[in-house]
């Protein structure tokens, strides 16, 4: 019997702005879809955040014995500078400003998504279809909500007609927002745009002759909206009607209010039944901004080449802090906030090496069953990650019990309890064990230092082939020499 059948989980959904008991529209199986990074920049630790809340819910559905279709697409094309349809394409921006082309742009930073992601130990989805890709599938979109006359062409442009949608439908029903309010507190056009009305989307945008990313449609050469682009990537792999959409708190309005828009356009249906959004992180608590030089990329935690932190941290320190905190709550990140973390992160990790020195007695003096049940119960009640962490301290408290002789466990309760407590820390939490990790890292040195020996002696000897080439192969590796006064030292890229 799968095991989801005995835990009944409850998601808290943003439509509703309540806790629902979560009933898949397909037993056994959960299709779920994140909007992912708009690849223009390095991904920032508030994206880490959240893609880290949804990375957690994706395993322990799979832990549930759910099978699960995740897409987490990425955004390459569309999405305007200050997300109103004006102004210029992200990426094309930043194209222009580095003399690039576009595709290099996204190939840099959709490289840096995977690479930081895979460095905090994320499951990859099980589909991430790029925007680009389905340009052909948003344009059948759009031709279908201009034949139900919610969509018109301007000047080469299409706009989705708020005004006419809300005349059978509720724009707003997901952020809670009234349109007319909405339309008496924004300015008026003045004869600016081509839009009837100001809370009206592109769907399509007409590209200006300098425009450098555009693809012909039966409107004009131009580029899909950033709205539109979420819609066909969900309802193509997921079908017009799914279980759970997620995404940022910031996503709420406009961008999701929009999707549910066009899917109510373009089928008639509401697209998703779970809509779930992760709040954001704050850095000493204020918001995060380059601007003010109050931002730290994940990569620099790593590193530690920051002025924020006291040192390095690892990525499954950082993850630990990150899970600490309920994904709908705001995170304020701090160096005294991760510095505590990493104490409970080392005291959790002490107590997992211990467990399997741990031996069984005749019976059990404390009720395991209970304990586990309650870790359920924690993950089972919205994903709450912080409550299932205190219920791993007191695992953390009961082996240590164990271990000093002053309770005893089952052999059945010890083999149970094993498998309970690695299944919550490394299959659902995701983390992983440091000091393993050290080890590898003593290895690696080990051999490296060993190879900046041979170089050494090769180039004594004169013999600079072999020199280059250990260098060049080490290079290629990701490994780079730098030679100096103290000797050479080396840096992984």
């Amino acid at each position: 019997m799968p095991l989801y059948s005995s835990q009944p989980l409850k998601i808290y959904n943003s439509l509703s702005g309540e806790k629902e008991d979560f009933k898949p529209i397909h037993e056994g199986n959960v299709g779920m879809y994140v909007c992912g990074p708009t690849v223009y920049s390095n991904v920032h630790l508030g994206n880490v955040r959240t893609f880290m809340s949804f990375d957690v819910i994706f395993r322990y559905f799979l832990h549930l014995d759910y099978k699960v279709r995740y897409v987490r697409n990425i955004t390459d094309v569309g999405h305007i500078v200050d997300d109103v349809d004006e102004g210029e394409d992200k990426i094309a921006k930043k194209a222009r400003l580095e003399q690039l082309e576009p595709m290099e742009v996204v190939q840099r930073y959709t490289v840096d998504f995977h690479n930081i992601l895979k460095a905090f130990n994320f499951l990859p989805p099980s589909i991430e279809p790029t925007a680009t890709g389905h340009i052909i599938e948003q344009i059948e979109i759009i031709k279908k909500i201009i034949d139900k006359g919610i969509a018109y062409v301007a000047n080469g442009s299409v706009y989705f007609d708020v005004v006419k949608y809300n005349e059978t439908n509720n724009y707003g029903i997901l952020s809670g927002r009234n349109i007319d309010d909405m339309l008496a507190n924004t300015r008026d056009l003045d004869g600016q745009s081509d839009k009837r009305n100001p809370q009206d989307f592109a769907l399509w945008k007409k590209a200006e002759p300098e425009h450098i990313m555009r693809w012909p449609s039966p409107w004009s050469d131009g580029f899909p909206g950033w709205h539109l682009e979420c819609t066909a990537m969900s309802t193509k792999y997921l079908g017009n009607h799914f279980d759970i959409h997620g995404g940022g708190m910031d996503l709420k309005f406009p961008h999701h209010e929009c999707e549910i828009a066009q899917n109510e356009a373009c089928t008639g249906q509401a697209p998703v039944n779970y809509w779930m959004h992760a709040n954001m992180l704050t850095l000493n608590g204020k918001k995060m901004a380059k601007s003010t030089g109050n931002n730290i990329l994940p990569g620099e935690i790593l590193s530690g080449d920051n002025n924020i932190l006291s040192k390095p941290f690892s990525a499954s320190v950082t993850r630990f802090f990150m899970l600490q905190a309920h994904y709908r709550s705001i995170l304020d990140f701090s160096d005294d906030a991760i510095v505590a973390a990493e104490k409970g992160y080392k005291r959790l990790m002490e107590a997992l090496d211990a467990l399997p020195n741990i031996t069984a007695g005749n019976s059990s003096s404390i009720d395991f069953a209970a304990w586990k049940q309650l870790c359920y119960d924690a993950m089972n009640d919205d994903f709450n990650t912080p409550i299932l962490i205190a219920q791993l301290f007191e695992a953390v408290r009961y082996i240590n019990l164990l271990k000093d002789g002053k309770e005893t466990i089952s052999a059945d309760d010890l083999a149970d309890f094993k498998k309970a407590v690695n299944a919550f820390v490394f299959d659902v939490l995701g983390l992983n064990d440091d000091k393993a990790a050290d080890g590898d890292s003593d290895k690696l040195e080990g051999v490296v230092n060993m190879l900046i020996k041979m170089r050494n002696q090769a180039r004594a000897d004169k013999n600079f082939a072999l020199s280059d080439q250990i260098r060049d192969q080490l290079i290629a590796l990701g490994i780079q020499l730098k030679d100096g006064k103290e000797g050479t030292t080396f840096s992984i890229q």
